[in-house]
């Protein structure tokens, strides 16, 4: 992966969810208000292919992808947040802006990126004169986080499994659940395997990883929902949830007249540290 320059994926996928709010009706998924602050003088390079082309299947189905998954995690986030003292710990941050919209109750927040990615995201976030007390930013790799070890933390690993091997998101899994609390959780998306993809799907994957590959990003990885949770149990965890895309948000969301539809390409996963409780 590209570590040497900010991640193009990370500002088109900021570019969707700041679309969203504009091209996309009601019922409306995740109102991200600060995603096109954070694109900085880039949204107007990237909404507008949004705004002339929305009903492109392409740009429909990225605006689907990247709204479900932060509106799923933004959900469990929340609700694990005002159970008690607890961290947010964002891994490969990228332009993710849900700490700065959301109420963290005091919640000690770490954005975790490649320095290029971290350096860019904390030049737009004060450009535009957007607070981050509370906020530590760490340019580089999980043993660098110094997290209270007494508190739980909620980890939001979004748009990045499926940019690493196997043996890479293993070795996350395990160094999370060494580094982390019993009673953490962890909420990330993977790509599924052809076999499990629709049409719809598999039209976004061969286009949208070619352009990613060419960019310096290429895809890493593809699991089924039995893979990941054997991977997850493996490493200490107890899985939650595993909804595909249609199922990661209230079902009144997929009852629309605009082109927003979910992609047979995808899941989720929702994971505890430690037995179910």
């Amino acid at each position: 992966m590209q570590t040497s320059t900010p991640s193009q994926t990370a500002f088109l996928a900021a570019a969707a969810r700041a679309a969203h709010r504009i091209v996309d009706g009601a019922p409306r998924i995740l109102d991200d208000h600060l995603a096109a602050a954070l694109l900085g003088d880039r949204a107007d390079e990237l909404i507008p292919y949004h705004r002339q082309h929305g009903d492109h299947p392409i740009l429909a189905g990225a605006r689907a992808q990247a709204v479900v998954r932060s509106a799923y995690a933004e959900r469990a986030f929340v609700e694990f947040v005002h159970r008690g003292p607890s961290q947010y710990l964002l891994l490969g941050a990228g332009l993710d802006s849900s700490p700065y919209r959301l109420d963290l109750a005091g919640t000690p927040v770490f954005e975790l990126d490649h320095p290029a990615t971290s350096a860019a995201k904390q030049s737009a976030l004060a450009a535009a004169g957007i607070p981050t007390a509370g906020a530590t930013f760490v340019p580089g790799d999980l043993p660098r986080i110094d997290l209270d070890g007494a508190r739980p933390t909620f980890v939001s690993w979004l748009g990045v499994v499926m940019y690493l091997s196997a043996a890479e998101v293993a070795r996350t899994l395990r160094d999370l659940a060494a580094l982390l609390s019993p009673g953490s959780e962890v909420v990330f998306d993977h790509v599924l395997p052809p076999s499990l993809r629709d049409a719809a799907g598999t039209l976004y994957a061969e286009q949208v990883s070619a352009v990613a590959a060419d960019g310096g990003e290429p895809w890493g990885s593809t699991f089924t929902p039995e893979e990941v949770a054997d991977l997850l149990t493996g490493t200490g965890w107890t899985v939650l949830a595993q909804p595909d895309t249609r199922a990661a948000v209230p079902p009144g969301a997929w009852h629309r007249t605009d082109a927003l539809r979910p992609l047979g390409l995808s899941a989720l996963t929702h994971a505890r540290l430690g037995p179910s409780t």
